[in-house]
């Protein structure tokens, strides 16, 4: 469908310029303090005071919270909030992630499903992302659980806008049909990064091509499901690698994108190799919508997959005339 998209993007002489550097393709290590775009605000305001106290009386934690997302305030204030699912242990080994990783034995919560619908009656939550950890203990990878708490959640508010950021089930059709028969609005499952730095990056079970494959299948089975995925920047990757990691995913029919800079959880995870000025994911951005056909791209160095989610969905939807 896009053809040679990626060579005649880089071949422009005005594009080229406002996207790839000289030093773009030598990576290292970065030693500096991080630069000043990357410094965090702390969330603040009545309507995330308001919505915290709400979620605190349904004993509902927030991966915001939790992972003290940059981005906490702003998305709470635009009535997004993101919960994690299915438990703390991850059964797989990510070298960018701080989950805990294990084997949670089949264990699950019988009454999250209904615990996390009781969110639906906070008035000023109007989009949920549900997350979760990889669960290859489970017989089907946790969507049955997925599905479940979907159909929690639109029994009691049935215009609740919910978005599924999802494991890659291994690939099993069965389980991403089961996803997209809940009634969700989004389905999300990220690539995380370009195809040369998957196997480095990522657990060895999580391939490139079986990521593109899920979304692709999900799109395909139920188009009228909006479908996204994000990629971490400044792993190593080069631009041209990124431009073809977008162009995969358009073709795998991605309609949101989302491009955020890595920073390093530990010590003990990947180092940073470049932290991408913010000068840069706005020239993305403009490939992205303007020459490959996204219907919306977040850009920028403190974006996250899950970032003003609820207003990406609205502009994505609008750029497509739905």
């Amino acid at each position: 469908m896009f053809g040679n998209i990626a060579e005649l993007i880089l071949t422009d002489i005005g594009l080229r310029q406002a996207i790839i550097s000289s030093s773009s393709f030598l990576h290292f290590a970065v030693k500096e303090p991080k630069p000043a775009w990357l410094k965090m605000k702390l969330p603040t305001g009545p309507a995330v005071a308001e919505l915290r106290k709400s979620l605190r009386e349904r004993s509902l934690y927030t991966v915001c919270e939790e992972a003290r997302c940059p981005n906490q305030g702003e998305c709470w204030a635009d009535g997004t909030a993101t919960v994690m699912l299915l438990g703390d242990t991850c059964t797989r080994g990510c070298r960018f992630c701080a989950v805990k990783t294990g084997n949670p034995q089949g264990w699950l919560d019988p009454d999250e499903p209904a615990k996390v619908a009781s969110g639906a009656e906070i008035p000023g939550l109007r989009y949920i992302v549900l997350t979760s950890v990889d669960r290859d203990d489970l017989p089907d990878f946790g969507a049955g659980h997925y599905a479940a708490t979907i159909l929690a959640l639109k029994a009691k508010r049935p215009d609740l806008l919910i978005e599924a950021l999802t494991p890659d089930f291994q690939g099993r059709v069965d389980c991403i049909h089961t996803i997209c028969d809940s009634g969700l609005e989004v389905f999300a499952h990220n690539i995380e990064t370009v195809q040369r730095l998957h196997r480095r990056v990522r657990d060895v079970r999580a391939t490139y091509g079986q990521t593109l494959d899920v979304l692709r299948e999900a799109k395909h089975y139920r188009p009228q499901v909006v479908t996204k995925s994000s990629i971490m920047l400044g792993l190593g990757e080069t631009d041209p690698e990124i431009l073809q990691t977008m162009v995969d995913l358009r073709e795998a029919g991605v309609e949101i994108l989302t491009l955020g800079q890595y920073l390093q959880p530990t010590k003990r995870h990947l180092a940073v190799e470049e932290f991408v000025a913010p000068e840069k994911f706005d020239a993305w951005k403009v490939v992205a919508e303007q020459e490959l056909g996204f219907a919306y791209c977040a850009a920028g160095p403190l974006v996250r997959s899950s970032y003003k989610a609820a207003e990406n969905f609205m502009l994505s939807r609008k750029a497509l005339h739905v």
